[in-house]
């Protein structure tokens, strides 16, 4: 069968390549071109067969939520083991050399962008603040010169 053909991606097999591509963080636009076809195209046969559209869904998922973890963990910081391996000069073979346990800081920014896409209303960096009361305050417009040097030279009042 040609590529391209949208028979050819109705099967089990491309069906999984179309789930594979999104879940390795592939845009639509790489996994048309994967598969032959423009990206309209590839628009017009998610919405046409649903099985396309749902292995899409699918792998892009996944991926969604294997990133989503490791900026919750980068956010918070974490423990990691870190393991040198050195050739054996007896048996010439790669061993553990050592072993080392290192801290992972928590990291400001993941935790940032965290709190921004999680709690928006209470994180964005505009907050809405609703101000209310009245100034009382002459018209200016009205004031003479000489009114206008006092006012200006009057310490505040409040």
């Amino acid at each position: 069968m040609a590529k391209g053909k949208y028979q050819e991606w109705l099967t089990p097999e491309g069906l999984i390549k179309i789930e594979g591509w999104a879940r390795d963080g592939l845009t639509d636009e790489q996994i048309a071109q994967n598969m032959g076809i423009s990206s309209a195209t590839l628009y017009v046969w998610e919405n046409k067969y649903p099985e396309i559209l749902e292995s899409l869904k699918k792998g892009k998922e996944v991926t969604d939520y294997a990133v989503e973890s490791a900026l919750l963990r980068r956010a918070l910081g974490y423990k990691t083991v870190e393991v040198t391996k050195s050739i054996s000069e007896e048996t010439g073979e790669l061993e553990i050399f050592k072993e080392v346990e290192k801290e992972v800081p928590p990291d400001t920014t993941a935790q940032i962008f965290w709190l921004k896409n999680r709690q928006p209303e209470k994180w964005r960096d505009k907050q809405d603040i609703d101000v209310s009361g009245s100034l009382n305050m002459p018209n200016l417009k009205e004031l003479s010169t000489e009114e206008l040097r006092r006012l200006a030279n009057e310490p505040n009042k409040e």
